[in-house]
């Protein structure tokens, strides 16, 4: 099994999004609190990232929005609320350099994949800066681009 494929199988959700509205600055690795039935879930692939965000409320980093839906031989009785408000765990001192960063220099923090790391459910957070209309398009341009150079390349070596 190759790194690539080892990869893929531990990543559980993607937020495509993301990359789509922000220029991401930087990247960093949380920890997540979650429930029991919440894992189960995650193990099932039923998570959604889409309208996820991430907030600083009090010296916490929370989780907001983000879809974890609860499987349906799971106990009734309980309720479980799919779009609960999680908790990230990191240390004091990323929280503070987090802090600084989105209060002093205007950037937002979102998040970009949820994935396995040693049996353990990890998120990776974005520092990101949101993007105009007008770069939207531009890396909508270059990713066409892209994948055209890419199309004339396999065909000139196919010719050949």
């Amino acid at each position: 099994m190759n790194q690539r494929t080892k990869n893929t199988e531990n990543i559980i959700a993607v937020n495509k999004k993301a990359t789509h509205d922000y220029f991401i600055l930087e990247k960093m690795e949380a920890g997540l609190v979650l429930e029991g039935w919440e894992v189960k879930g995650i193990r099932a692939l039923k998570v959604q990232l889409k309208e996820a965000y991430v907030k600083i409320n009090k010296g916490d980093v929370l989780l907001i929005g983000s879809n974890i839906t609860p499987l349906q031989y799971i106990n009734k009785d309980t309720f479980k609320n799919a779009t609960r408000t999680r908790k990230l765990l990191l240390n004091q001192k990323e929280i503070n350099g987090l802090i600084g960063k989105v209060q002093k220099e205007g950037l937002t923090l979102i998040p970009l994949t949820l994935y396995w790391k040693n049996n353990r459910v990890k998120l990776q957070l974005g520092i990101a800066k949101g993007k105009k209309k007008y770069d939207k398009r531009q890396s909508e341009k270059n990713k066409d681009w892209a994948i055209e150079k890419n199309r004339v390349i396999k065909n000139k070596l196919k010719n050949n």
